[in-house]
């Protein structure tokens, strides 16, 4: 820091949320202050009560609408046959930040699952664990207005956009039970490459279709400028479950690397062969 520099706002007491030294939000005392406020209606939550609803700010609004916006040419144009499907379903409007109820009676229609409040990330475990259940853990916060069209961790655009469309397809709804099934009763010995490869192919998963490229990772989905640049800029490998469960990623920036599996319903029976390997 230069000593010109003004110190960091300080954490309220009450701080609930605990926001790295480079999150676009670390010092905007308000921002920080709404973080804790939604993180607080999310621990008073618990699985069978009504889900709570939050009350979005004009400007949390629009950083809705601009991601939506600036999303939607990408989808055409990368997004996975599933998602482009499902998508319009869900009744994204850009004056309107959806609900989890009002998502969740959509999901439930089609495919069983629920998505239940967190204040904050969870381990991956957890997240996972979670899935056999049909229980998706979603974040209400909305990321910082300064940077509407990327985010360094889970918010909800992310589960929204990203993630919510892929979990109304009954063939990616049922790879992330499996997930969870698998997660429920591997050690410690073998989380690591369970968690890599839900990274890889849900979080961040390309495939190949009619010699282009297409995305059925959610990370990438929800992020605008991952989405526009990652077909130039990372590391495109070919999907193999042996190299992915030993490849490391970096949760808080572009991803650097990602494997390319030959279509979607490939990725999907192949990883529930594999996925059942640890469910005998």
């Amino acid at each position: 820091m230069c000593p010109t520099d003004p110190p960091p706002p300080l954490a309220p007491e009450t701080d609930l949320v605990q926001l790295d030294r480079d999150h676009p939000g670390f010092r905007d005392p308000s921002y920080r202050r709404r973080r804790n406020e939604i993180a607080k209606v999310a621990l008073s939550y618990h699985v069978g009560d009504p889900l709570p609803s939050i009350a979005y700010t004009p400007e949390e609004v629009s950083v809705w609408q601009i991601a939506l916006q600036e999303l939607a040419p990408l989808h055409a144009k990368y997004a996975c046959d599933q998602y482009l499907r499902a998508f319009p379903l869900l009744g994204f409007e850009p004056g309107h930040v959806s609900q989890l109820a009002e998502v969740n009676e959509v999901l439930q229609h089609l495919t069983g699952f629920k998505m239940v409040p967190v204040a904050g990330l969870v381990s991956p475990r957890v997240f996972m664990s979670h899935l056999a259940d049909g229980l998706f853990l979603a974040t209400q916060y909305m990321r910082h207005h300064s940077a509407p069209l990327y985010t360094p961790e889970p918010d909800v655009i992310h589960e929204l956009i990203g993630h919510a469309a892929l979990l109304a397809d009954p063939g990616f709804a049922d790879i992330n039970r499996v997930f969870g099934e698998a997660t429920n009763r591997v050690g410690d010995d073998k989380i690591d490459a369970l968690i890599r490869t839900y990274w890889y192919t849900l979080e961040f998963g390309v495939i190949r279709s009619k010699q282009s490229l297409q995305v059925v990772g959610a990370g990438l989905l929800s992020s605008f400028g991952e989405l526009g640049r990652f077909e130039a800029q990372a590391d495109i490998r070919p999907y193999d479950l042996a190299v992915i469960g030993n490849t490391d990623f970096n949760p808080t920036d572009y991803q650097g690397t990602l494997f390319v599996a030959p279509g979607a319903e490939f990725l999907l029976n192949d990883l529930r062969r594999w996925l059942r390997t640890f469910i005998r």
